[in-house]
């Protein structure tokens, strides 16, 4: 059964989010919002604000944002239809659910009973590993500081010696192959079904609503893989989840610690350090990044300090970057990894190296400097180059003016040369040449950031605009389409936007309506609610206006021919290319008033 976009729609119009939401915050008018202490954090300076024009909530502490369904869903832990039903029931709507189509049904049953086939194997595992059969785990994890608490806070378990212990116990339970083929966990071949974690301690993977959604296991002994993750899944994607963030979420602590691997999420979180993840067996993604902004603004790097361990730092710094997150990096010598120092040293001493924690670009350049000889003038000026390169991605003349300045003092180079430095970087690239001006367009191209230069940004800027301007919306779409929008979930919520004003009738509230997961809810509510950090004159509003909307479209261009397939879209993608030559003629003028 589900409910009809009317229905949601229905419910969300009828349901005035300030009165629902005055009823469990204390709420206070400040122009044209409201706005109270978050009831999702803990925290002395209000920074919870309710939106009646837009009928959307937002906390510009912790991230969580939404519409009137999103917050009873959170506040009151409701599933979907349950925060229908109580809403209805206070607006005083009847709304009756629909039939799923034959093919929504069975995708839906089919989620079901996945989760709940995750939810089974873990118990069977979790007994497994306190049976006499499951000794071996179970001492490991003792071997290992691990608590009882712990072990059963993290449904820690074990697989057996190998064959098809847990597919019989499936079985029993009336499950058929087919859905169990679907699930990861067992390898079916010509020879028969085999369980695909066997001797092995296995941890499960919790998504954001505490259901098990895969699997990832260390063998007992010397085979390798040493560890093993579920493969994708209609329910695991390793690049969107972290471990431990279904725990880390509901902490009070205003960081989340990003370590390499479950154990040492697990020693943390025993040691009191409840803000804890990790990515899922491999590399730290762009997407989980995303997912991080949505919790949290600082991110502190526990990664392992052996060489593999800051290899992965330095991948992992560019993307909470672009992220818009601030990341520093605990440095952990004369230890490996955090469960090593807290067994040495103590949480208390570890608390203290996170105070100290070193600023994620400082740390690059210090690993950029133990690649050259700065006592040779030689290899001094090439590092010195290489530095000035690295800073250009800072596009703010502030921000990098002040890293300027910290970096000239301890590399014995004159403010001066080093700024004068990041300005030849930047005009080297060839289709900005002459131009000296740092924040042009040109110079990120050269840098692997082109999605990351603030385009997200950009895009949300631009919705919220729009959403909050609809009188732009004319100007805006004859040099934007829907389909500039390149990445999701921008581009099905511009694709709706573009929609609301087709039809006449501009809510961005009922666009949220239309994303299933509760991530994505918050993501599409946070877009509706961007603004400038600081207030411009209507000058520097409308350049800042036609800055987005040029980046936008040059991103798009540029995208589309990078992936073009159809050689007869080359013309017109050459055309529109050529337009952007002329920016006067793209320019848009903001209204009076």
């Amino acid at each position: 059964m589900y409910y009809t976009e009317e229905q949601i729609e229905e419910v969300r119009s009828k349901s005035d989010i300030v009165q629902i939401i005055g009823r469990y915050v204390n709420l206070k008018r400040t122009g044209s919002s409201y706005v109270g202490l978050c009831p999702f954090h803990s925290e002395k300076s209000p920074s919870f604000n309710v939106s009646p024009s837009r009928q959307m909530y937002k906390c510009f502490g912790c991230g969580v944002a939404g519409n009137v369904i999103t917050f009873i869903m959170e506040y009151e832990n409701y599933t979907f239809p349950e925060a229908m039903e109580f809403l209805a029931e206070q607006a005083g709507v009847t709304i009756s659910k629909s039939e799923l189509s034959p093919e929504m049904k069975r995708e839906k049953n089919l989620r079901t009973e996945l989760v709940q086939i995750n939810a089974k194997a873990a118990s069977y595992y979790y007994a497994k590993l306190k049976s006499p059969a499951g000794k071996t785990g179970y001492e490991y994890f003792l071997s290992r500081g691990l608590s009882e608490e712990t072990i059963r806070h993290f449904g820690l378990g074990y697989a057996g010696q190998g064959g098809s212990e847990l597919y019989r116990y499936l079985k029993s339970q009336g499950y058929a192959d087919q859905v169990l083929k679907e699930t990861g966990l067992f390898k079916m071949d010509e020879r028969g079904v085999y369980d695909k974690f066997w001797n092995r301690v296995m941890f499960p993977i919790m998504d954001i609503n505490n259901r098990v959604i895969g699997f990832g296991g260390r063998v007992m002994g010397d085979a390798k893989p040493k560890y093993l993750n579920s493969p994708e899944t209609k329910l695991f994607n390793k690049s969107k989840n972290l471990f431990g963030l279904n725990y880390a979420k509901l902490g009070k602590k205003k960081n989340i610690i990003l370590c390499e691997g479950y154990m040492d999420v697990i020693a943390m979180h025993q040691a009191g350090f409840t803000n804890a993840v990790a990515s899922l067996g491999t590399a730290f993604t762009s997407e989980q990044a995303v997912i991080l902004r949505r919790y949290t603004d600082e991110v502190l790097l526990t990664y392992d300090s052996d060489q593999a361990g800051v290899k992965a730092a330095l991948r992992a710094i560019p993307m909470l970057r672009d992220a818009g997150i601030n990341a520093r990096i605990v440095h952990m010598e004369p230890y490996k990894d955090p469960d090593e120092f807290i067994k040495g040293l103590g949480s208390e001493e570890f608390e203290k190296r996170m105070a100290e924690a070193q600023n994620a670009f400082l740390f690059e350049i210090d690993v950029l400097r133990k690649s050259y000889d700065i006592s040779d003038p030689e290899q001094k000026t090439k590092f010195d180059h290489e530095m000035a390169a690295k800073l250009l991605v800072f596009e703010d003349k502030v921000q990098r003016d002040n890293y300027i300045e910290t970096l000239s003092a301890k590399y014995s180079i004159k403010k001066e040369d080093l700024r004068g430095l990041v300005i030849k970087s930047a005009n080297r690239i060839p289709a900005n040449k002459g131009n000296a001006n740092v924040h042009s367009e040109g110079y990120n191209r050269n840098i692997k950031k082109v999605k990351e230069s603030g385009i997200e940004h950009s895009y949300k800027l631009l919705l919220s605009w729009l959403a909050d301007e609809p009188n732009l919306f004319d100007d805006v779409s004859k040099i934007i389409n829907k389909d500039d929008f390149e990445e999701e979930p921008y581009r099905k919520a511009a694709a709706l936007l573009y929609e609301q004003f087709e039809n006449g009738e501009v809510i961005p509230a009922r666009i949220i309506n239309h994303f299933e997961e509760a991530d994505e809810q918050k993501a599409i509510a946070d877009i509706f609610q961007t603004t400038f950090k600081v207030k411009m004159e209507k000058d520097d509003m409308e350049k800042a206006l036609n800055e987005i909307v040029y980046k936008i479209k040059k991103y798009s261009i540029d995208k589309k021919l990078k992936n073009m397939t159809d050689i007869n879209n080359l013309q017109n993608l050459m055309i529109e290319k050529n337009k952007l030559q002329n920016r006067e003629k793209m320019h848009i003028s903001l209204k009076d008033g």
